[in-house]
């Protein structure tokens, strides 16, 4: 008996055709992404919970510091900047890496927990679209994210950002290295109840040490920060607040490098089925 598939035909072809369908063309690969986008973003704004925790949050948190600094808005808090100018800035950062970092790990380590990563690997559908669905969401989640803060932010008499071309590379930069990092450690957690505690035992040190929530004076405390994702990310998003700053190519770089090593830990990592107990 002859084989109905071509004799040129490749493994990865033949696993595709077991799976039950063909690889799909460029065509069909970005109507996939379209589709597994909706389907990201779908999911989100129908979980009310969620959408209001990742709104809220920084909304209230920057709605606090107007309230505490709206008297003294021409006092000067660090280095030329009145508090709104310095928070600003840091809590829209802020927001970035939650929605980016700690929503995606804790997300990711649910849908494996409940298998629902299994079922989706036995699909047709590529890895790449469905992470690439995944940091497009995120994107989008953090741009709404980062005009509320800012909106917020001008109405306590903050400026409107100079550098529009710049926080924009910035968000997305960021968002991509966030993404990545969310993953990566997510393909480290080993069940969905560890997940919030391995989240935030990571992040909140980062945070405080970066200077989001307060100055940091320390210099060595300053220099190790620079060198990690967080520092860098607050530093090139208040800069583009600032006029003619331009481009932070050397927090951008710095971003890029994390972003890679998120990518490194999550492709030699990653784990579709749940981890036996």
């Amino acid at each position: 008996m002859t084989s109905t598939l071509p004799p040129t035909t490749t493994a990865a072809e033949r696993r595709e055709d077991r799976r039950g369908g063909a690889r799909p063309d460029a065509r069909g690969s970005l109507a996939l992404l379209a589709h597994q986008i909706r389907y990201e973003q779908l999911s989100f704004w129908r979980n009310p919970q969620s959408m209001v925790f990742t709104f809220v949050l920084p909304i209230v948190i920057i709605s606090i510091f107007g309230a505490v600094f709206g008297g003294g808005r021409s006092e000067e808090f660090f280095f030329g900047l009145n508090g709104m100018e310095y928070y600003t800035p840091t809590i829209a950062a802020v927001s970035v890496l939650g929605a980016c970092y700690g929503q995606l790990a804790i997300v990711l380590a649910m849908r494996r927990q409940t298998g629902i990563l299994k079922r989706l690997h036995a699909t047709p559908l590529p890895a790449w679209v469905y992470f690439a669905g995944l940091l497009v969401h995120c994107v989008v989640v953090s741009v709404v994210d980062v005009a509320l803060v800012i909106g917020i932010g001008n109405l306590y008499g903050v400026s409107l950002p100079e550098g529009w071309a710049a926080l924009a590379l910035t968000l997305v930069l960021g968002a991509a290295s966030f993404c990545a990092l969310g993953v990566g450690v997510a393909s480290l957690i080993r069940n969905s109840e560890a997940a919030p505690a391995v989240v935030q035992f990571i992040q909140f040190p980062l945070v405080f040490i970066s200077g989001s929530y307060f100055p940091v004076h320390a210099e060595f405390l300053n220099d190790v920060a620079g060198l990690l994702p967080v520092k860098p990310f607050n530093d090139a998003i208040m800069a583009s607040f600032t006029q003619d700053a331009g481009f932070q190519w050397r927090e951008l770089a710095v971003l890029a490098a994390w972003g890679v090593v998120g990518a490194l830990i999550s492709v030699r990592s990653f784990r579709w089925d749940p981890r036996p107990e």
